[in-house]
């Protein structure tokens, strides 16, 4: 026996939880009608601009709903430029493994972790604002096992920087039925990102969930640009015209199918000066305007945004709508980068 792990209970299996809190027929064709939306901009049917935005972490159900209420009344303004996907990440990469792991570990960031109520609450929270708002959200798929719990209601999924090294993630990634978003490496290597992309576009036969699973590829697995770090733990960008334009170069020689890119505006790229996303999002959309082959491949960014700018520690004593992990950009500066967005697309 292994006293290094304690196994405190088995977990549902994702079927039960499914079973337990169940989609309407309503949403569940609302949900398919939200995929084939975004599924004809990653396949160059659509040309509107996807912006999968919202908070670093969603760290509690009210605010994070409030947010995305907030979004729902600037999609309907710029509906015919943006399509926005809501951010509602629930779960939190760790680089030491300390720190708030997301709501999957703790519905409640100042109680214990409690793995069995953070998969209902992050399957209530999916299911509440798709819903009440009719969006098609995004999640991270930190781990791929889990995925399963939300996969009925998810529209968008990305694979962090450190996860698409993985292969378990890789091949899960080309069992999905949405776009996935696969993050070049913290190393900046892109060979890395298009290996994981053509990984996640072809067939495999792999254990998943104790099953012998065979998956089709995903044809709308495609590239994130999120910066990178040195050796000596410095932040590079790699947004600029030069940095998509080698990566549409990459695209051409890999025969990938749909080639596409979502950039990243916080993290490596801006140093996690969050302010700095406008500027940033901005400067994509003006080298798109430069180059008929970067504006082929950029079908969307990736903002961090909540209701407050910034971030805060965990406390009793929080600000509500404000970031307890990454600092995110306010929701006025957010509110006002839409609106500039769609006037220069």
């Amino acid at each position: 026996m292994n006293k290094n792990m304690i196994f405190y209970r088995k977990l549902p299996i994702p079927q039960d939880i499914k079973a337990q809190f169940p989609l309407s027929a309503e949403v569940a064709k609302a949900r398919e009608a939200k995929v084939e939306e975004i599924s004809k901009i990653f396949k160059g049917e659509d040309d509107r601009l996807i912006l999968v935005i919202g908070p670093c972490s969603a760290d509690r159900e009210d605010a994070v709903l409030d947010y995305i209420y907030r979004l729902r009344g600037v999609q309907e303004k710029v509906k015919d430029k943006i399509m926005i996907v809501p951010r509602i990440y629930t779960n939190k990469p760790r680089t030491t493994g300390e720190g708030y792991k997301g709501m999957l570990h703790q519905p409640d960031p100042n109680a214990e972790p409690d793995m069995l109520k953070g998969i209902v609450a992050i399957r209530k929270l999916h299911m509440k604002a798709i819903e009440e708002t009719g969006f098609g959200c995004a999640d991270e798929m930190l781990y791929p096992e889990n995925y399963k719990y939300l996969s009925d209601l998810l529209t968008y999924v990305a694979v962090g920087a450190r996860s698409s090294e993985d292969q378990q993630h890789r091949l899960t990634a080309s069992g999905i039925d949405v776009p996935v978003g696969m993050k070049n490496p913290t190393s900046g290597d892109l060979s890395v990102m298009m290996n994981s992309i053509k990984a996640a576009q072809s067939s495999h036969i792999f254990c998943y969930r104790g099953w012998e699973a065979k998956t089709l590829g995903n044809p709308l697995a495609h590239a994130i640009l999120r910066g990178y770090v040195d050796k000596y733990g410095k932040s590079f960008s790699n947004y600029h015209y030069e940095d998509l334009y080698t990566l549409w170069e990459e695209y051409q020689k890999s025969g990938l199918a749909n080639p596409a890119v979502i950039v990243d505006t916080n993290h490596a790229n801006s140093g996690k000066k969050y302010d700095q996303q406008p500027r940033i999002a901005k400067e994509i959309l003006h080298s798109c305007r430069h180059s008929a082959e970067i504006k082929s491949i950029v079908k969307g960014l990736m903002i961090e945004s909540y209701i407050e700018d910034g971030c805060q520690k965990i406390s009793q004593d929080e600000v509500y709508g404000k970031s307890i992990t990454d600092p995110c950009l306010g929701w006025e500066k957010t509110e006002r980068l839409i609106y500039d967005l769609a006037d220069v697309l």
